[in-house]
C-alpha cells in the first residue's frame, strides 16, 4: 500500500489478479458526544470520531446492521420511528416511510412532514417541534414513545431549532439518521434483521473464502 501511494502501479508491484470478496464490510466511526453536555451530534468539517467498528456479511443491510450494533446502538425491529425532513428531501422520505409503514412501524413526524406524507394515503401521527412546544418529539423520546429518528435540516436557524431533539436522541441511545442516505442504509438493515437472526463468521474464515 505504501508503495501504492509512492507511484507504484498493482501491475509492477506483481498484483495482476483481481480479488473480489464474497462479503461485504462496512465501516462506522464512534463519537463521544454522550461525553459532553451541550454538544450538537450534526457532523462539520473537523474530525470528532474517537474509534471505529465494522461489521462484515453477506449483503450491505446485514454488515451495516452489525456496524451500527458495534456502536452500541439497537436497532429496532418495531415501534415507532419519527421523520421530520428538509423540503427537498420529502419525496425520498416517503419512499421510506412507505417501506417503514409495510414493516409495521407507525409513523409520527412534525406537521410539514405528516402533512406531506398523509398524501399518499400513509397514516402519520403528527407532533410539535420543541420550539412549538408541548406535546413536543423531545418529549415523545424521553418517555420511549419513539424508537428511531429520521430528520434532515437545512440552514443554521433549523439546525439550532432541532438542536434539543438530536440530544434527546442521543441521550436515550436511539438510531439516529441525519442523511437520507443513511436513513435508506438503516432500512436495509431493519430488513434483514427481521429476515432473520444475525451470524457470527471468523475473520479466519472469511479469509479463507477468498
Amino acid at each position: 500500500a505504501a508503495k501504492v501511494m509512492a507511484g507504484k502501479n498493482l501491475k509492477e508491484l506483481g498484483f495482476t489478479e483481481e480479488i473480489i470478496p464474497k462479503y461485504i464490510s462496512v465501516k462506522e466511526s464512534v463519537f463521544p458526544f454522550i461525553k459532553f453536555s451541550n454538544v450538537d451530534v450534526l457532523l462539520g468539517p473537523e474530525m470528532k470520531s474517537t474509534g471505529e467498528v465494522m461489521g462484515i456479511d453477506v449483503s450491505f443491510g446485514r454488515a451495516f446492521a452489525k456496524a451500527q450494533i458495534a456502536t452500541g446502538l439497537k436497532l429496532p425491529e418495531s415501534g415507532t420511528a419519527f421523520i421530520s425532513v428538509k423540503d427537498e428531501d420529502k419525496p425520498a422520505a416517503l419512499a421510506i416511510a412507505q417501506q417503514l409503514s409495510k414493516m409495521n412501524f407507525n409513523l409520527v413526524a412534525t406537521s410539514g412532514t405528516a402533512n406531506y406524507l398523509s398524501k399518499s394515503a400513509l397514516k402519520v401521527g403528527s407532533i410539535n417541534k420543541f420550539k412549538e412546544g408541548s406535546p413536543h418529539v423531545a418529549e415523545a423520546i424521553e418517555k420511549g414513545e419513539v424508537d428511531l429518528v429520521i430528520n434532515t435540516v437545512f440552514g443554521s436557524q433549523a439546525i439550532e431549532d432541532s438542536f434539543t431533539l438530536r440530544r434527546a436522541s442521543l441521550m436515550y441511545n436511539l438510531p439516529y439518521y441525519t442523511t437520507i442516505a443513511g436513513a435508506e442504509a438503516m432500512l436495509e438493515a431493519l430488513k434483514e434483521l427481521q429476515s432473520g437472526p444475525l451470524t457470527v463468521t471468523s475473520l479466519q474464515d472469511r479469509v479463507r473464502s477468498l
